[in-house]
């Protein structure tokens, strides 16, 4: 059971923290092609930078390494891929994979429907990072409805037996 105490849940926020080595093009491709909201910035001595942009809700996704390697095939036609990759919701997958193209971004595959009703298209972006920009096509509610879908009691449940 996760610790909750009466003030709801222990984390308040999700930031991942992300070397660039070109600072530049990184903060152009999230921030201005993307349009990530600069929440805030900071310069300090010798040219130190960071700057922490808003990605909307922040979710932590773990995947076994057979689901992982589903969602590589789904996506990419290969079931191999980066064991860490940053996945955006947008509201137009297609539009957006073409910015990112048109940004510089390398494609690694097209927008393509998966089963759980998403259309999904990855690229290499800067700094190293594999991003999959993700269009829902039904709602949680929706999904949450179908087979194999809902919440994950974890081991020693005894629906799990």
């Amino acid at each position: 059971m996760s610790p909750q105490g009466s003030q709801g849940p222990r984390v308040r926020q999700l930031r991942l923290v992300v070397e660039a080595e070109d600072y530049d093009a990184a903060l152009t491709f999230f921030r201005d092609v993307l349009g990530m909201p600069e929440e805030l910035a900071y310069r300090g001595d010798d040219d130190e930078r960071v700057a922490i942009l808003d990605a909307g809700r922040a979710t932590l996704e773990l995947a076994n390494p057979l689901h992982r390697r589903v969602v590589d095939q789904l996506e990419t036609g290969s079931g191999e891929g980066p064991a860490i990759r940053l996945a955006l919701e947008v509201d137009d997958a297609a539009t957006v994979t073409a910015d990112l193209l048109r940004a510089g971004a390398a494609g690694i595959a097209p927008p393509t429907p998966t089963p759980w009703r998403s259309l999904n298209a990855r690229v290499a972006g800067p700094a190293g990072l594999t991003v999959t920009v993700f269009q829902e096509l039904e709602t949680t509610a929706e999904r949450r409805r179908r087979e194999g879908s809902g919440t994950d009691p974890g081991p020693g449940d005894p629906a799990q037996a």
